[in-house]
């Protein structure tokens, strides 16, 4: 099969869908991987390295979707991208559906069978192919956070930390998912008072097994989370219901009662965002205010840490990468969990979260793949 790793080409996207030690592998098993010139050179990874790994090197992206068989990418396809994709193809990526309505009529017209990595599921039941870069997201909202209380970054002036005599900053988390726990692991780690909210008992008795009662656990009722946000110097939104758009737990009206200089970091924003006043942004221009409160929603966090992302994304999408070069279609057939990361397929929709978020009909995976 050929494999295609086009450029990324969303604002400020630093990471690359396959690192030369993928091509590698994938070589390994007799297929031929095309590299855009230039791909991984925001992750420092140079177009030697590729081929010395054995990728062929092209210098247009139309050449990757025009010869490709499958695309590997790391962020949702661009509307130029999307049409060039062509029924048949094959593309694995992160899709966000459920936030984009254009991409998703796009890719409905394409014809090509779209997998996300944010729907694959685990055996464990998790999502295998979104926790390493929920594991950075959640760290970076930590250090973002942190660093727009500055006042000089129209914050309140307060040091996470705090010093010998002076309180430290208070930091709520709106769900203890992978996220958020490294969220928490972060601020608690540079010595915030933590507290983290969460609807899962299982979930916050882990939470205070692991901090070993350093930080605190509060469940997720509504009166629950104003009163913990009131106060707060940093609020981050950590939460995910997969493939589908983000609940709004923080409305307007709340947010005008926060305290002038509070600082909010949306990490849920690739799925619209759980605050109502989030809009995306980008880390040219990451953050804005609404009624004196800070909000930075940069909508692909773990791009600015591009080669860390990179190696913590091929680490587990690589062999998913190699079932579907492999197998083709059969790799969705062959394994239930996999296939939930298909969306988009033949012109079809077949995500019930997105068809719920659009009012579109949905087909079944299993009719879709005609088990």
């Amino acid at each position: 099969m050929q494999i295609g790793v086009p450029k990324e080409i969303k604002n400020h996207e630093y990471r690359v869908g396959l690192p030369p030690a993928g091509v590698v592998e994938l070589v390994k098993y007799g297929h031929e991987v095309l590299v855009e010139m230039g791909a991984g050179d925001g992750a420092g990874f140079d177009d030697l390295a590729y081929s010395a790994a054995g990728a062929t090197l092209v210098d247009s992206p139309s050449t990757i979707f025009q010869s490709a068989d499958l695309i590997v990418k790391v962020k949702e396809p661009q509307p130029d991208e999307c049409k060039q994709l062509r029924p048949g193809q094959l593309l694995f990526t992160y899709l966000h559906l459920a936030a984009d309505r254009v991409q998703t009529d796009l890719l409905l017209r394409s014809g090509a069978t779209c997998i996300a990595y944010e729907t694959v599921e685990g055996h464990n039941g998790g999502l295998p192919l979104l926790a390493p870069m929920s594991e950075i997201a959640g760290r970076l909202a930590a250090q973002a956070g942190g660093d727009f209380l500055k006042k000089s970054s129209g914050g309140r002036g307060v040091l996470l930390g705090g010093v010998p005599g002076v309180p430290p900053a208070k930091v709520v988390v709106i769900g203890g998912g992978v996220v958020g726990t490294n969220a928490a692991r972060v601020a608690q780690g540079m010595g915030a008072r933590v507290v983290v909210l969460d609807r899962s008992l299982d979930r916050l008795r882990y939470l205070d097994d692991i901090f070993m009662g350093r930080i605190e656990t509060v469940w997720s009722s509504a009166a629950a989370l104003e009163e913990q946000v009131l106060d707060a110097d940093v609020i981050i939104g950590a939460v995910l219901i997969p493939g589908a758009a983000a609940p709004k737990l923080i409305t307007r009206s709340l947010v005008s009662q926060l305290q002038k200089g509070t600082v909010m970091v949306d990490v849920a924003i690739d799925q619209g965002g759980c605050f109502e006043t989030s809009r995306a942004t980008s880390y040219q221009d990451p953050s804005y205010e609404v009624d004196g409160v800070v909000h930075y929603c940069v909508a692909n966090m773990p791009g600015g840490v591009a080669r860390t992302a990179t190696l913590a994304l091929t680490n587990a999408t690589l062999p998913y990468v190699v079932r579907l070069a492999n197998s083709g279609l059969d790799a969705l057939r062959d394994d239930p969990r996999f296939a939930l990361g298909l969306n988009v397929h033949d012109g079809k929709l077949t995500h019930a979260g997105v068809g719920e978020a659009f009012s579109l009909d949905v087909v079944a995976v299993q009719d879709a793949l005609k088990l």
